[in-house]
């Protein structure tokens, strides 16, 4: 290797900037899978000269709030403490650093990030986060937009539950002792029994209850009564 070779591949080495990527997906929704999200955020640090050295991961969280997120909360304490190795963070887009009803506490979070002297990049956004004015309004706007969605969606999906609800269909939770779930149609047939933790897979089907098997009642009996408050009760077919 020539002198000059030497030279560009030690300045290339050192124009590389350490980062950690941080994910987190609520759902199951495939747009936002933690895999499409790191795949994303790796196509950006290869064009933006950044080397991910860390991952943070929330998988099947909410991102109404910091309770129960906990690798947002590491990644805030190991900026706090100044342990990290890493002088950026790379998230797929502002909406997964949090849907946070009070978009200053998205906001925060991130002021804690870049007081410690590590900037925060959106990889998906049409902006950069270098702190101009536009791009500060453009990103309140984005954070209140994703705040906003939440209550949304929040809104729409128990209006959906109670007329589910009204109509006679079950809506979470598992059946009452003596019950099971069934699947059932459009047209209110039966078309087959959902065990424990099974789903249905099609959106227009939904999920009510009917009395459990003989069968089942029998075996229940068979393994003892049920003791409710001062009496002892036997399943009853």
């Amino acid at each position: 290797m020539s002198r000059l070779e030497e030279q560009n591949r030690h300045s290339d080495e050192a124009t590389v900037v350490r980062a950690a990527e941080y994910v987190r997906m609520s759902t199951d929704h495939q747009r936002y899978s933690t895999e499409n999200q790191a795949e994303a955020i790796r196509h950006y640090a290869t064009a933006r000269g950044f080397e991910i050295v860390r991952t943070y991961a929330d998988e099947g969280k909410s991102g109404l709030r910091i309770d129960g997120r906990d690798a947002l909360k590491r990644l805030i304490e190991d900026v706090g403490a100044g342990t990290t190795d890493f002088k950026a963070i790379l998230v797929y887009d502002v909406s997964r650093w949090g849907r946070f009803q009070d978009a200053d506490e998205s906001a925060y979070y991130e002021y804690i990030c870049r007081r410690a002297g590590i900037a925060v990049h959106y990889c998906a956004e049409q902006f950069e986060n270098d702190g101009s004015p536009i791009s500060t309004i453009v990103k309140g706007v984005k954070r209140a937009m994703a705040g906003e969605y939440s209550r949304e969606l929040s809104a729409k999906v128990f209006a959906g539950q109670c007329r589910l609800i009204e109509l006679g269909f079950r809506q979470g939770g598992p059946a009452g002792f003596g019950l099971r779930r069934v699947l059932v149609d459009q047209s209110g047939s039966i078309k087959g029994g959902l065990e424990r933790g099974e789903q249905k897979s099609i959106q227009t089907d939904r999920v009510n209850t009917t009395v459990a098997s003989r069968l089942r009642v029998h075996g229940l009996n068979v393994a003892g009564p049920v003791r409710t408050r001062s009496c002892a009760c036997a399943w009853l077919d």
